[in-house]
């Protein structure tokens, strides 16, 4: 990637961007991968601590604590059997310090007041919703928020976004069947229809008609308040793969069909938490611009990311889906399936995917951090990181919702 020059005036339609002192641009690089330059161990380190130089000191995130040492392959704990609330054995991850339990506490007030005024769930969700945790897990995902009212714009999507989940697709009466109209509908809500005077009216009628639409459409006027139109058009977009990822998990369920494990993780590619560490700019209260967003290099980094994260989702939530009523696609299922292996190894094998995607996250990462030191940029790499351990931390210790199978 070839990155445009920074210069005075340049990107100066976006918020948060200041210059970068040349004594800190990076000196040419070994190669990714993909092509990219690789930074060593420590040149990584130092970009997801922030960087440093004339103009940068206000980008410094909550330090993250000492990053665990990366496992060649899934193994055991030297200590053995897991206990509740550890992190699955293998697993490579960065531990990160405990969220800001101010923060949390009023984020968690805020969040529940939103679901009351959009009518988002009937009262005996209400414990369910609660071991969610979606306050402790947004504060921990955004640790540059400048503030509550930043924490509670990807606060209010990621519960709209869980409610489609929810009521459409699976734990609270959602089915495959019919599920591309509702998704259509509900699309709506963050798209907007443009249409003629006599079949306006209608259409905003029905972004009242369920509780998901009356969640996107007000958590999406939130959102508007904050971003730029290319911010929003970019999450728009993401929604969209998102709705597509569902389609293709339902449309399987209708089937009863299994996917290879390679179509499996193409679906998870879209069906993953793609739209939220894709908002970490508009929620750090700057933004990424789009001709800067929109190169190969950048989205190979948000997908590598967003992948890790959901194969992350797979592995803690294993033991909750077996759970459910008939069989619940996710990675180690899958494996186990379509290559003959027992569940254990289907588990461990998929525990390697994460570990490798992980790996390549964090080498793309560093690549492009060194091709294109601009800071809006380093910084979005930082925020992104920031979520993807945050992600992390917010599973494992979620012991209401996630436990792990007795593999070791």
């Amino acid at each position: 990637m070839t990155c445009p020059p920074y210069t005075r005036g340049r990107f100066s339609h976006a918020r948060g961007h200041e210059r970068r002192d040349p004594a800190d641009v990076a000196a040419p690089a070994p190669r990714s991968p993909s092509g990219g330059a690789v930074m060593s161990g420590t040149a990584l380190e130092q970009i997801l601590r922030g960087p440093s130089g004339l103009g940068t000191a206000g980008l410094g995130l909550t330090p993250r604590q000492e990053p665990a040492a990366a496992p060649e392959s899934a193994t055991p704990a030297a200590s053995g059997k897991p206990g509740v609330g550890d992190p699955i054995p293998g697993l490579y991850f960065h531990p990160v310090a405990e969220p800001d339990p101010v923060r949390v506490a009023e984020v968690s007030r805020r969040i529940k007041l939103w679901t009351e005024e959009v009518e988002l769930f009937p009262p005996d969700y209400e414990e369910e919703f609660d071991g969610f945790s979606v306050s402790r897990y947004m504060v921990g995902c955004h640790p540059d928020a400048p503030s509550v009212d930043h924490v509670m714009i990807a606060a209010r999507l990621m519960v709209a976004e869980n409610a489609v989940d929810d009521y459409y697709c699976e734990d609270h009466g959602g089915s495959p069947i019919g599920l591309g109209s509702r998704l259509l509908l509900a699309h709506t809500a963050l798209d907007p229809v443009h249409t003629t005077a006599e079949y306006q009216g209608a259409w905003q009628e029905s972004l009242a008609s369920d509780a998901p639409r009356r969640a996107y459409r007000s958590a999406m006027e939130h959102f508007h308040r904050a971003a730029t139109a290319s911010q929003s058009d970019r999450f728009r977009h993401d929604m969209a793969r998102l709705h597509l990822g569902y389609l293709a998990e339902g449309a399987w369920a209708q089937e009863e069909h299994v996917p290879e494990v390679w179509e499996y993780l193409a679906m998870r590619q879209f069906n993953n938490f793609r739209p939220c560490p894709t908002i970490t700019d508009t929620v750090g209260g700057y933004e990424l611009p789009a001709d800067l967003h929109a190169r190969p290099a950048v989205q190979r980094v948000i997908a590598l990311a967003s992948n890790a994260t959901t194969i992350v989702n797979d592995l803690y939530s294993y033991t909750k889906e077996l759970s459910s009523p008939g069989l619940h696609l996710n990675l180690p299922v899958v494996i186990s399936e379509r290559e003959g292996v027992g569940h254990r190894d289907g588990y461990l094998k998929a525990v390697e995917v994460h570990n490798e995607l992980m790996h390549a996250f964090e080498a793309e990462a560093a690549a492009l951090a060194a091709t294109c030191p601009v800071p809006v940029v380093v910084r979005f790499l930082r925020g992104v990181a920031a979520w993807v351990d945050g992600n992390h931390n917010w599973h494992q210790t979620n012991t209401f919702r996630y436990g792990l199978p007795d593999f070791w």
